[in-house]
C-alpha cells in the first residue's frame, strides 16, 4: 500500500471567509516552520488574541463596560478553534489502531462542543446580563434596578446602582482604541504575506483580524457615546447586547458543526470536488483514464481529517492487480493534494454494469422477527414446544 504524503495545497479550498470557526484552516498555526512568514504572522495574531482577550475582559469589569466584556468573549471565540487545535493536534493526526480504526479525529470534534457549547452560554448569559441592565435603566427605580443587579450577580456592588447602570469609564476608550489599532495591523500584515503567497487561507485570517477591528470600533463608539451624550449610560450595554448576539451565533454555529461531525455528517461539497478533480487527473496518467469511471464520492469528517470513500468503475476483464494499481495510484494522489485527507478505501464495480442505488452496500434497516432467524438453540426449543401443543 503506497504511504499517503503529508504535503498539503490549497486546492480543496477556495477563498471566501466564513465566521464558521470550526471548518477554519490552521495550517500555519500548526506548521513546525517557524521562519516562515505565514507562520509567523499566524502565531503572532494568536498570542495577540490572547492577550487582548485578557486585556478587554479585565478592563472591561475594571472601567464598568459591558460592551467591553462581550467584545473579550467575543475575541475568545476566535481564539478558542486555534488554541483547541494546538490542544488536540498530536491525538488528531495519530494513526489509528485497532480499538480506534478511524483515528483520533472525533476528540478534536468533541473538545469543539466543548469549547463552542461554553462560548454559546457565555454569550447568552452576558446577553442577559445586558438586558437585565436596560430593563433597570429604563423601568425600574435606582434603588429596585441596583437590588435586581446584586441578585443578578450574586453578590452586592459597592458602588450600587450608579456601578450597574453609570457610563462605563472614559479610559476603556483608551483600551477599546488600542485594541482597534492593532488588529488593523495585523490585517494588513496578514494580508500583504496573503497576496505574496496567494494563500486564501492567511486571506481568511486576515479577514478575522479586520471583523474583529470593526467589533472593537463597535465598542469604542458605544463607551464615548455613553460618556459624551447626557443620559446615554443605556448605551453600553446596548452594545453589549449586540456583541453577544455576534458570539451566540459564533457559538450556535460551532456547536452545531461539532455535532454534525459526530453524527457523521457528509464531507463538504468543496472537498468532494477536489477530490474529484485529483482522482480523475490520476486516471488520465493510468492508462489515459479512458477505461475508468469515478461513480461516487462519500465520506466523513473527523476532527482535521477527512476519510473518503470511492467508488470507480472498471473494465471487468482486469486482474486484481490491474486494479490494485490504480487504488494504491489514486489513494497517493488524492491524500498528497487534497489538504486533510487521511484515508481512501476505494470500492471497485464493474464498468459494463449500470451503477447500482446509492447506499447499497448498507445491509437493510428493517430487521424484524420473521426477517430475522432467531439463535438455532431457541428455534429448537420453540419447535419443541409446537411439536409438544401439537400432540396434544
Amino acid at each position: 500500500m503506497a504511504s499517503i504524503t503529508q504535503t498539503r495545497n490549497h486546492s480543496g479550498h477556495k477563498g471566501g471567509h466564513s465566521h464558521h470557526h470550526h471548518h477554519h484552516d490552521n495550517v500555519y498555526l500548526t506548521s513546525q516552520n517557524k521562519n516562515d512568514a505565514g507562520v509567523r504572522i499566524t502565531r503572532l495574531g494568536l498570542y495577540s488574541n490572547l492577550g487582548m482577550a485578557i486585556a478587554k475582559g479585565v478592563g472591561g469589569y475594571a472601567f464598568n463596560s459591558k460592551a467591553m466584556i462581550a467584545d473579550a468573549i467575543h475575541s475568545v471565540t476566535d481564539l478558542a478553534s486555534d488554541v483547541l487545535t494546538l490542544a488536540t493536534l498530536s491525538f488528531s493526526l495519530r494513526p489509528p489502531t485497532d480499538k480506534f480504526p478511524t483515528g483520533f479525529g472525533k476528540i478534536e470534534s468533541l473538545g469543539s462542543l466543548g469549547v463552542s457549547s461554553m462560548l454559546l452560554f457565555g454569550g447568552l448569559w452576558m446577553g442577559y446580563g445586558s438586558l437585565l441592565t436596560l430593563y433597570g435603566h429604563f423601568f425600574l427605580d435606582p434603588a429596585s434596578a441596583a437590588e435586581m443587579m446584586s441578585h443578578a450577580h450574586g453578590h452586592s456592588h459597592s458602588h450600587g446602582h450608579d456601578h450597574a447602570s453609570a457610563a462605563p469609564s472614559l479610559h476603556a476608550a483608551w483600551l477599546a482604541a488600542g485594541t482597534v489599532a492593532i488588529k488593523e495591523w495585523l490585517y494588513h500584515a496578514t494580508m500583504n504575506v496573503a497576496r505574496e503567497r496567494k494563500s486564501s487561507v492567511l486571506a481568511s485570517n486576515a479577514v478575522h483580524h479586520r471583523i474583529d477591528s470593526l467589533t472593537g470600533i463597535v465598542t469604542l463608539a458605544v463607551i464615548l457615546g455613553a460618556n459624551l451624550m447626557e443620559s446615554a449610560a443605556w448605551l453600553d450595554p446596548v452594545g453589549g447586547l449586540l456583541i453577544s448576539l455576534m458570539v451566540v451565533k459564533a457559538g450556535a454555529e460551532n456547536t452545531m458543526a461539532a455535532l454534525f461531525e459526530l453524527a457523521d455528517k457528509s464531507i463538504d461539497d468543496e472537498v468532494k470536488a477536489s477530490v474529484r478533480e485529483q482522482a480523475q487527473k490520476g486516471f488520465v496518467d493510468i492508462s489515459e483514464g479512458h477505461d475508468i469511471e469515478l461513480r461516487d464520492i462519500s465520506g466523513v469528517k473527523s476532527g482535521q481529517n477527512y476519510l473518503v470513500d470511492l467508488e470507480v468503475a472498471v473494465p471487468s476483464a482486469w486482474t486484481i492487480e490491474d486494479v490494485r494499481e490504480v487504488e494504491e495510484k489514486t489513494r497517493t494522489r488524492v491524500g498528497s493534494k487534497v489538504r486533510g485527507v487521511r484515508r481512501v478505501r476505494v470500492r471497485f464495480v464493474p464498468k459494463e454494469v449500470a451503477a447500482g442505488p446509492k447506499f447499497d452496500e448498507f445491509i437493510p434497516g428493517d430487521v424484524s422477527p420473521k426477517s430475522s432467524p432467531e439463535p438455532e438453540g431457541e428455534d429448537d426449543n420453540h419447535n419443541g414446544h409446537g411439536d409438544h401443543h401439537k400432540s396434544k
